[in-house]
């Protein structure tokens, strides 16, 4: 091969080289497009990511991966930073994580209510509109109430209202009280297996379909007031965090778009979760 031929042939390889180096760098960008969300299951199991991150993803680019798991949990991969945002519903630890400075700003994003679910002749007299009632009710007839037990936002919110009720599931759990550690999904299985009672999230409750004779018992009570919020983990605290795709998501979520979307999600007609940004 003449010298020419071999300088043409240098001057095509690295031409070569030089474009497959650029190519393989737009992939590996376009592959680092994601975030990592931990958030409650209700998010998950209501239908509503499914709804959402679609609208998401054409609106910015960036691929959405979530990992549903007890609001506690969620908290928890937050603060060992296996996740960019937290996306939960209970307040009080909420705050407490920003108190920590595991994120520096907590936003509210939208809002349900829970319910009580049970067998629809009830056997505990439990119907009505006040949640505390309700479950001294359920206590005192011995009936099966099957509680998440896994330090969830409705886990979180059921001992409360146990509380209010003047009954310390820690110390002394009522005959029928049964712990599963499980998601509102599995719980809410349980509870039609067996004919059990159960605090649920509506919008888990309405896409819910393995529902036997299992009705809504208790609801309208302002203390099942449910209220979502949104964090982006603390870039200071694990470096590695993708802060800005982050922060995209949550500007989203609170912005005219993505409070649209949340208020569209409907099913059977009726809405399932109701936008509250400031």
């Amino acid at each position: 091969m003449s010298p020419l031929n071999r300088r043409m042939l240098s001057k095509a390889l690295v031409t070569a080289f030089l474009l497959a180096a650029s190519l393989l760098g737009l992939g590996a960008s376009a592959q680092d497009r994601f975030i990592v969300v931990a958030s409650t299951t209700s998010t998950e199991q209501s239908g509503l990511f499914a709804h959402l991150l679609p609208a998401f993803k054409r609106a910015t680019g960036i691929d959405v991966r979530v990992v549903a798991v007890g609001t506690g949990q969620a908290l928890d991969t937050g603060r060992r930073g296996d996740a960019d945002v937290v996306f939960v519903h209970d307040q009080a630890a909420e705050e407490k994580f920003v108190a920590e400075g595991y994120a520096v700003k907590r936003l509210p994003v939208m809002y349900n209510d829970f319910v009580v679910v049970g067998p629809k002749a009830d056997p505990a007299g439990a119907r009505g509109s006040d949640v505390v009632a309700a479950l001294a009710k359920v206590a005192a007839a011995n009936a099966t109430f099957i509680s998440r037990g896994d330090k969830s936002g409705t886990h979180a919110a059921e001992l409360r209202y146990w509380k209010m009720a003047g009954v310390d599931t820690a110390a002394s759990k009522p005959a029928g009280y049964k712990e599963c550690g499980c998601g509102m999904g599995q719980a809410l299985n349980m509870a039609s297996s067996i004919g059990g009672y159960v605090l649920t999230d509506r919008g888990t409750w309405l896409n819910f379909k393995n529902r036997a004779d299992l009705v809504i018992l208790v609801e309208g009570d302002r203390r099942l007031f449910n209220q979502y919020g949104v964090m982006v983990v603390n870039p200071a605290r694990h470096p590695h965090v993708k802060k800005d795709l982050a922060q995209a998501f949550v500007d989203w979520l609170v912005s005219a778009a993505g409070q649209a979307a949340i208020a569209g999600y409907k099913i059977g007609g009726e809405q399932l979760f109701f936008p509250n940004a400031d």
